[in-house]
Formats: C-alpha cells, sequence, structure tokens
C-alpha cells in the first residue's frame, strides 16, 4: 500500500548494506523525489477541489444524495450542466448507467450494461452507490429508497442494486439541477415497517 511505500524506499535508499548499484540506487532516489512532488500537488488540487465543490451550491446539494462525493458532485454539475438532456433518462443513458438497446422496428430487445463504454464519473457514481449498498446489507432501511434498495438486494444482488441506486441518483440530479430545489429523501411510514 501507499503508506508502506512511503516508509520502505527511504529505508532502502538509506541502507548501505543493500547490495543495489550506485547507478540503480540513483534512479530510485530521483523516481520517488518526482513521486513526491506528484503526490504533493494531487492533494494540493485535491484541496482546491473540496473548497470548489464547499462553496458550490449545486454542489453541495448534489452532496446530500446517497453515494455522492466531492468528485462525484463536480462531475454531475459539469456533466448535467454543460449537456442539454430532455429527461434524467436520457443523462442516465449517456453516462452508460442503462442497459443497451439492439432493437430494430417492433422488436425491443435490451442487452446489458456495458463495462467498456463507462466514464469515470461513471465509476465514481458505481463506487459510491457501492459503499451505500454494502452498509445498507446490515441495517435497516429508514427511507423509502432504502426499503427499495434493500429489496433490490434481495431480488437482483449487490452490483445490481449498486447500478440501479446510481442510475436513480443521475436522475434525481437532473430533475434537482432543473427544479433548483434540495434533496429531501422520503422517511418511511410508520405503519410500513
Amino acid at each position: 500500500g501507499e503508506s508502506a511505500f512511503h516508509r520502505r524506499i527511504p529505508e532502502i535508499l538509506e541502507d548501505v548494506d543493500e547490495q543495489l548499484p550506485p547507478l540503480l540506487r540513483a534512479g530510485i532516489a530521483h523516481s520517488y523525489e518526482t513521486y513526491e512532488e506528484l503526490h504533493e500537488q494531487k492533494e494540493a488540487r485535491d484541496v482546491e477541489l473540496k473548497k470548489y465543490v464547499q462553496n458550490n451550491a449545486d454542489c453541495r446539494r448534489l452532496m446530500a444524495l446517497e453515494g455522492v462525493g466531492h468528485i462525484s458532485a463536480l462531475g454531475l454539475l459539469v456533466r448535467l450542466r454543460g449537456g442539454d438532456y430532455d429527461s434524467g433518462r436520457n443523462a442516465a443513458a449517456c453516462i452508460g448507467l442503462t442497459p443497451v438497446q439492439h432493437s430494430s422496428g417492433e422488436k425491443v430487445r435490451m442487452g446489458r450494461i456495458a463495462k467498456q463504454q463507462g466514464s469515470t464519473l461513471r465509476s465514481c457514481l458505481f463506487l459510491g452507490a457501492r459503499s451505500v449498498v454494502c452498509k445498507l446489507k446490515h441495517r435497516e432501511p429508514t427511507t423509502e429508497k432504502e426499503r427499495w434498495l434493500k429489496g433490490l438486494i434481495a431480488r437482483r444482488g449487490i452490483k445490481c442494486a449498486a447500478i440501479a441506486l446510481a442510475n436513480k441518483t443521475v436522475r434525481t440530479a437532473v430533475a434537482m439541477l432543473r427544479n433548483g430545489n434540495d434533496y429531501q429523501p422520503q422517511p418511511l411510514a410508520a405503519n410500513a415497517a
């Protein structure tokens, strides 16, 4: 992992008993310095990104959705504001969260969700949704969406439920950005539990 990498490389470079040729030792040292510089730049960009997201009202509203973090919120904002989608369904299809259609004439044939045409945004949304699904497996639902999701997990499995949640997230995000309202999950009715 990253912490072991940060710990071991300096140890290897400082160990004089290590039988590394001087040229290799110099190359590793240079590569490690370059890695450290890039890592610091990445951390600085991540801090700037988080500040931007916190200062943007639309991004803050999008982060209220289940499984949406600062990177997913910014990706959704850019993708949904940049594209002129007439419906949430079309937006989810463009991001790659709906099955591919192989239709002709009157016959509608739905394929599977293509893994190869996915984008970084789709990956972020799927990972966030998968996190929500895995946490929901071990507790009782508190909202209508969680109840729907819990039933979907039982019927179709974790991965299918995660894709369905990501699809629903995109559709909800389109409606939120179009109408300018906040996300308010619907709590479970007292008699439905």
